[in-house]
């Protein structure tokens, strides 16, 4: 996947906090931290939307709609 540069502008205890990180080989530079942190907060942000979309769906109906096919006439469905 190639790579963007851009410009951001943080508050300077993140960047403190970014520098001790980077200081100590956690990170090897600012850019690998900020990435690192992007792709965490995108994955998180992914899983939450996929709860919420997920607590709209009423079970009961789900499975009535599931089951909907397993109740009628074998005979009915087409030949493969």
């Amino acid at each position: 996947m190639g790579k963007t540069k851009i410009a951001i502008t943080l508050d300077e205890q993140y960047i403190d906090q970014l520098d001790t990180f980077v200081s100590k080989r956690i990170f090897q530079n600012r850019s690998q931290a900020i990435q690192e942190a992007v792709k965490e907060k995108l994955a998180r942000i992914k899983r939450t939307r996929l709860a919420k979309e997920c607590a709209k769906l009423d079970p009961t109906f789900e499975k009535a709609i599931a089951d909907e096919g397993l109740t009628g006439d074998l005979s009915q469905w087409p030949e493969y």
